[in-house]
């Protein structure tokens, strides 16, 4: 029997780890795109991959390539609950310590489509841990769905949808606790997200490494002067 070939697509340095670590060695022939210029029907005509696996994209897909291939991503809500933008920040900002990793088809309705399979996956640590451990998780549930090829099964229950977070997002606003504060650092502190910021005195004080205990919370802070016009009234 011919083997099987497959797509990996993923924007993030942890992706392309995960990909070469194990999921190469999965069977079958495995390829994978990190580019938006490299994922084209004209270059997946040429593939044609049984399944092609998002791990983690920025930008909105062709409807002429899901409607045309297998496209399967990977998204940290329990649909249908939590459709829609930046789902890990969403969920910590709302107190949630638990979520699922959900594999669904992709249909032209963000995260609407039918559903592969759901896995637990934990909140804790720092924005980037939290994205590491999510692709760890998916690399496994890419495995069965590359051997079982399961059907799809529709979401069921009312959608609640997420907003996608806004850059000015990151402005540290007023919190009730450490706690709070903790939480809003940390699920910023990844690579390509702006970090939880305040502007003060002409200067933005951005904060990653958030630990809190014994009462305080500790951060590393970067300090960078902010631009002339936005630099506050004295």
């Amino acid at each position: 029997m011919e083997a099987k070939t497959y797509l990996v697509v993923g924007c993030k340095p942890w992706n392309r780890r995960i990909f070469d670590e194990i999921i190469a060695g999965y069977p079958g022939r495995w390829h994978y795109l990190d580019t938006p210029a490299e994922l084209t029907a004209a270059r997946l005509q040429e593939l044609q991959p049984r399944y092609v696996f998002f791990l983690h994209w920025s930008w909105k897909v062709a409807r002429e390539i899901t409607d045309a291939f297998a496209c399967v991503c990977f998204h940290m809500t329990d649909v249908p609950f939590g459709r829609g933008g930046s789902p890990l920040q969403n969920l910590i900002a709302r107190g949630h310590r638990q979520t699922k990793m959900t594999a669904l088809r992709m249909v032209s309705e963000m995260d609407a489509g039918p559903v592969y399979g759901k896995e637990d996956l934990s909140l804790e640590g720092n924005a980037e841990e939290i994205l590491i451990r999510a692709t760890d998780i998916a690399a496994g549930m890419i495995a069965r769905i590359a051997a079982e090829e399961p059907t799809p099964v529709a979401q069921t229950g009312a959608p609640t949808v997420f907003a996608r977070r806004r850059p000015e997002e990151s402005a540290i606003p007023p919190l009730p606790s450490l706690d709070r504060l903790h939480d809003f650092v940390r699920m910023l502190d990844a690579d390509g997200y702006p970090h939880a910021f305040i502007d003060h005195g002409g200067f933005r004080y951005a904060f990653r490494r958030a630990a809190l205990y014994d009462g305080r919370l500790t951060a590393d802070v970067t300090i960078t002067p902010l631009p002339r016009k936005e630099k506050e009234t004295p």
